[in-house]
């Protein structure tokens, strides 16, 4: 068998990302390529290293002991062994945790990374970083996680996205220059538009949102537009076709050109 992870979609067996005609639209791997290996795991992120994307998404928490940890969900139950509360359990007894494949089944090599390993991945492979603040955090805690970026990566190539508003504003008066990305599934209307140029912000949102026209509207008052979570290669191409910066996704890869 081959070594490569195996994914059912839609009764067929996929060993690989489907191709895509993305035009100028950056491809970003949303979790790592999880709709190949386990989502937010180093065997998703060096399986996006190895292809074209531009960038990998993932998602980081506080552990009670002021660590930062890579995962989605507010606790373990989904992916591992058995369930701990993320933000309430200690780096050490998060990572002792062994996580099921795409199979369900417990992998000896599958673990939680830490904030420091993700971004050194990345940096192995010149990828571009989109880290994920999940839940509110406190300013020293948004400042720690600035200072292992700049200890670890470029912020330059860095965009930091989050559903909290305050997460945002607090990065933004750490730095001028960070590409920072408001996550929703909302409107595309002139209040959003307001609290986006209020602090520089770009927008990540919900792909069944956009039109050509609201993403025209976004890139005339200077916001560029990432989407997600785009799996559906049709729907991928007419985002592309309408110009949409990024698209974040699971299996889809930009084919050669």
């Amino acid at each position: 068998m081959s070594c490569k992870a195996i994914l059912f979609c839609k009764g067929e067996i996929v060993l690989d990302t489907v191709k895509i005609s993305a035009g100028n639209t950056k491809m970003i791997a949303h979790r790592g390529v999880s709709g190949l290996e386990c989502e937010n795991t180093a065997a998703a992120f060096v399986a996006a290293g190895n292809r074209s994307y531009f960038g990998i998404e993932t998602d980081v928490h506080r552990t009670a002991d002021g660590k930062y940890v890579i995962i989605h969900d507010d606790d373990t139950g989904r992916i591992a062994e058995s369930k701990l509360s993320v933000e309430e359990s200690s780096f050490e007894a998060l990572r002792a945790l062994r996580l099921r494949d795409r199979f369900g089944r417990k992998r000896e090599d599958l673990c939680l990374p830490s904030l420091n390993e993700y971004l050194r991945i990345c940096a192995s492979y010149e990828k571009n970083c989109v880290l994920e603040l999940k839940n509110p955090f406190e300013k020293a805690d948004i400042k720690n996680i600035f200072d292992i970026v700049k200890q670890e990566y470029l912020p330059e190539r860095l965009i930091f996205i989050s559903f909290d508003y305050n997460n945002l504003i607090h990065l933004r008066k750490l730095s001028d220059d960070l590409s920072l990305q408001f996550l929703c599934g909302c409107k595309v209307d002139g209040r959003l538009i307001e609290k986006l140029r209020r602090y520089n912000l770009d927008l990540d949102i919900e792909h069944s949102f956009l039109s050509k026209q609201n993403i025209l509207l976004l890139h005339r008052n200077g916001i560029k537009v990432n989407c997600w979570t785009v799996d559906d290669k049709r729907r991928a191409e007419e985002l592309a076709g309408w110009n949409v910066d990024y698209i974040t996704t699971n299996i889809l890869e930009a084919s050669k050109q």
